[in-house]
């Protein structure tokens, strides 16, 4: 595996898992939830129950806000441990997401990859007032943020993507996607056929038995590493 072809134009990031801390945002605010609910539920048992309602919700037509989509996939993921999220849990897990951190080698991978003349954007499952609080934590380097909400359709589809690509006035061959989530990202890259960089953060979830990454990273840091070799820094 290694990058090759034209330098990129633009790299375009997912953002929840990828930039942003977010399996251990979802559980400090699970462990507040379920501390008034006298249970614990440990990590590795929740997140994928969690994921499953929402890859599911964000599939539903017509078209949910993320908001939307986080309330009924806490409510359903909470129901199928026999438990009952109220409007002031799912409250709580909504206004939690845009104050969830960066990983902390993001601030300084993204200024140095800003600093080489790449452009740099996001692409990411949420609603533009929720990533808000999120981009406002990334050093400034972001110079465009397309959501699901501006694309009425979430990742995997090909119509985020597209809509991403007229956004920012380029075809898939002049950028390269950097991502954690293999059911979303990697899953559209297989069927879209842009490149990618997978950055395994050692959650367990695995790409697509089809698929290979044009690279792995195990910390946005060993991004700029990549394109050095192939010729882009």
């Amino acid at each position: 595996m290694a990058l090759n072809g034209p330098r990129p134009t633009w790299l375009t990031f997912d953002c929840y898992g990828t930039l942003i801390q977010w399996d251990e945002g979802l559980m400090a605010a699970m462990e507040t939830i379920l501390s008034r609910k006298g249970r614990k539920i440990e990590a590795e048992e929740f997140i994928p129950v969690y994921d499953r309602h929402e890859h599911q919700l964000e599939h539903t037509k017509p078209h949910l806000s993320f908001a939307d989509v986080t309330a009924k996939a806490l409510q359903l993921a909470m129901r199928d441990f026999s438990l009952e999220a109220d409007a002031g849990d799912a409250e709580l897990l909504t206004s939690s997401i845009g104050r969830m951190p960066p990983f902390p080698e993001v601030v300084a991978t993204l200024r140095r990859l800003k600093q080489a003349g790449f452009k740099l954007a996001i692409i990411s499952n949420t609603d533009d007032a929720i990533i808000a609080g999120n981009v406002a934590q990334l050093g400034g380097a972001i110079d465009r943020v397309i959501t699901a909400q501006q694309a009425q359709a979430y990742k995997p589809s090909r119509q985020i993507f597209e809509h991403a690509w007229r956004t920012l006035g380029v075809t898939r061959e002049e950028l390269v996607h950097i991502c954690a989530s293999p059911h979303l990202d990697l899953t559209a890259a297989r069927d879209l056929g842009f490149r990618a960089v997978w950055v395994d953060r050692g959650t367990g979830r695995r790409p697509p038995a089809d698929y290979g990454p044009d690279a792995i990273a195990h910390g946005l840091d060993d991004v700029p590493g990549f394109f050095e070799k192939a010729g882009w820094i």
